[in-house]
């Protein structure tokens, strides 16, 4: 294992700690600031995901996203392949996806604008440290050299680290929500 790769896993171990303990802790309306940021682009093609585990949970705002336009979940086909995207919408039924993410029953492929991106930690910088498989930095590079498209990452404040371990393949995120703010890298 190189050294940039055990730096990143001990990082990924001490986000995963951090998210915990914020979940733990949550309180009501952890989504509110993700619905205001999607209420400015109504009717734009939107990704969200099923949480998982200790993840911050995006449903509320991916339910009033769906009010206004297409909203879709990430569907893992195979390893070290970009992600695509099934419709979704509110009480559709869903079915366990490959790596335990749900998806829903009825695949139909669509392409979003907007991702909501889960992550193990975050820099105000707009670095992301996911799971280590390489789907979302792959999928956004796909969907950015055909069109822009916004990567929102929503995560709890405490999963902030300013001291990522980044590799140039790493792609950025736009815009950080957390259950307390929306932080603009860059502004």
């Amino acid at each position: 294992m190189s050294a940039l790769e055990e730096t990143k896993r001990a990082a990924r171990v001490a986000g995963f700690a951090r998210r915990a303990a914020a979940h733990a802790a949550a309180g009501p309306g952890p989504a509110g600031h993700l619905s205001a940021l999607l209420a400015g682009h109504r009717g734009v093609p939107v990704s969200g995901y099923m949480a998982m585990r200790s993840e911050i949970d995006p449903l509320p705002a991916m339910e009033e996203a769906a009010a206004h336009g297409p909203v879709c979940v990430p569907v893992i086909e195979a390893k070290a392949q970009p992600l695509k995207f099934a419709l979704w919408e509110p009480g559709c039924e869903m079915v366990d996806g490959p790596f335990g993410a749900r998806v829903p029953k009825a695949l139909e492929f669509i392409e979003p604008e907007i991702l909501i991106v889960p992550l193990v930690a975050f820099s105000r910088s707009g670095g992301r440290l996911g799971y280590g498989g390489g789907f979302y930095d792959r999928t956004l590079e796909r969907l950015r050299a055909r069109r822009p498209t916004l990567a929102v990452g929503f995560a709890y404040g405490a999963q902030e680290d300013p001291a990522l371990p980044l590799e140039p393949t790493d792609q950025p995120l736009d815009v950080i929500v957390t259950e307390a703010e929306v932080i603009t890298p860059g502004a």
